[in-house]
C-alpha cells in the first residue's frame, strides 16, 4: 500500500476562454483590479492526496491518503470509499475543508485562490498504525507546512521510503524544510516551474538534489519530463499527445500516481515514466482533477500503441 500524505480540497474549476494577458496591464499591477466571466465552472473532489489515490486506484494500487478534513467531508468520503480508498488516515476537524477556486484561460495558465481550512491541522493527523505492515512507499505532497514536516519525519522514524512533492508548498516552506525533507525521501518530484523557483530562491538545483535522494522527477509539461538518477543520468521520457487538451489541472498528481506504480514494483525509470506519462494524458482529456477513466486493457492497450512496446507487467514483481 502507499501512504499518500497531502491535501484534499473541494475543487471549484472555471475555464476563461480569454487570455489573462489581454486583460493584464503591464506596469499596472500595483492598482491591478480585474474580473474575468468565465463560461464554464463545475465543484469537484480534489486536493493533492485525493488526486494521486484515484489515480492510483484506476491502476488497482492501494493506496490511502493521510491528512486533515472538514466537517463538509462527507461526500469527498463517500466517493472515496466507493472507488475502494481507505479513510482510515484522514483526521476530522471542526473547521471547512480546504478550498481551491482555480481558473485557466485558452493557454492553459492559472490562477488558483486557496482556503486551507481544515488542511491547517494536518500535522495533527496520526500516524496510521493499522496499517503500518501494509505501507511500502509514502508521499508528502502539497499540504501545511506543519503537516508536510510532520509526515515526512514519520516516514523516516519508520524508514518508508517517500515521495517529497513540494508542488504549490514552495511559496510557504524554507530552505531549511526543504533540505530537511528532501534529505529523508527516496525520490523528489518538480515541474519545470518549480526546478527554477528552488534554484531561484535557495540555489538549490536538481544535481544538488541528486546529492540527496537517488531519484528526481522533472516534468516539463508538452516537452515530456526528466528522471534524473544518480546511476543512470538523465532517462528522458516522451510526451503523450492527449486526444483532447481539456483541462490540464491535475495533470502532475496523475503523472505522480503513475510514477509511484512504477516505483512501487521496482520497473525500469524508462518504464515507470511512460505510464506516467500516458496516465497524465488521460487526464488532460477529462474535466476535473478525478473525472477521467478506463479500464487496465484500455490502458494498456493505449500503452502499446503510443509508444510501440510491450506494456510492462501489472502485476508486482
Amino acid at each position: 500500500m502507499i501512504l499518500v500524505s497531502g491535501s484534499l480540497a473541494f475543487d471549484t474549476v472555471m475555464r476563461y476562454s480569454g487570455r489573462f494577458s489581454d486583460q493584464i496591464l503591464a506596469g499596472h499591477l500595483q492598482t491591478l483590479s480585474v474580473a474575468f466571466e468565465v463560461g464554464e465552472l463545475r465543484r469537484d473532489f480534489g486536493g493533492c492526496a485525493g488526486n494521486i489515490c484515484y489515480s492510483l486506484a484506476l491502476l488497482g494500487e492501494p493506496a490511502c491518503p493521510w491528512g486533515a478534513v472538514g466537517r463538509d467531508f462527507a461526500p469527498y468520503r463517500i466517493w472515496l470509499e466507493e472507488r475502494g480508498t481507505p479513510t482510515v488516515a484522514l483526521h476530522p476537524v471542526e473547521a471547512l475543508t480546504a478550498q481551491a477556486y482555480i481558473m485557466t484561460d485558452q493557454d492553459d495558465n492559472q490562477i488558483t485562490a486557496f482556503h486551507p481550512g481544515a488542511m491547517l491541522a494536518s500535522g495533527q493527523a496520526p500516524f496510521p498504525k493499522t496499517l503500518e505492515k501494509q505501507i511500502q512507499i509514502g508521499v508528502v505532497a502539497p499540504d501545511s507546512r506543519e503537516g508536510m514536516r510532520a509526515h515526512a519525519r514519520e516516514f523516516r522514524d519508520r524508514s518508508i521510503p517517500y515521495l517529497f512533492d513540494p508542488g504549490q508548498a514552495l511559496g510557504i516552506l524554507s530552505e531549511e524544510d526543504v533540505c530537511e525533507m528532501a534529505s529523508g525521501a527516496g525520490a523528489i518530484a518538480v515541474n519545470d516551474y518549480e526546478a527554477g523557483l528552488l534554484e531561484k530562491r535557495f540555489g538549490i538545483t536538481i544535481r544538488k538534489l541528486l546529492e540527496r535522494v537517488g531519484v528526481v522527477i522533472q516534468t516539463r509539461g508538452r516537452e515530456g519530463s526528466w528522471i534524473w538518477t544518480q546511476t543512470a543520468g538523465r532517462v528522458e521520457i516522451p510526451p503523450v499527445a492527449p486526444v483532447a487538451e481539456v483541462d490540464p489541472t491535475g495533470c502532475g498528481d496523475a503523472y505522480r500516481a503513475g510514477f509511484l506504480w512504477g516505483w512501487v514494483r521496482g520497473l525500469d525509470w524508462a518504464v515507470t515514466g511512460r505510464v506516467a506519462s500516458l496516465l497524465g494524458a488521460f487526464k488532460i482529456e477529462q474535466a476535473g482533477t478525478q473525472n477521467h477513466r478506463f479500464q487496465a486493457v484500455e490502458f494498456w492497450s493505449r500503452y502499446r500503441s503510443v509508444f510501440a512496446l510491450d506494456p510492462p507487467e501489472p502485476s508486482r514483481t
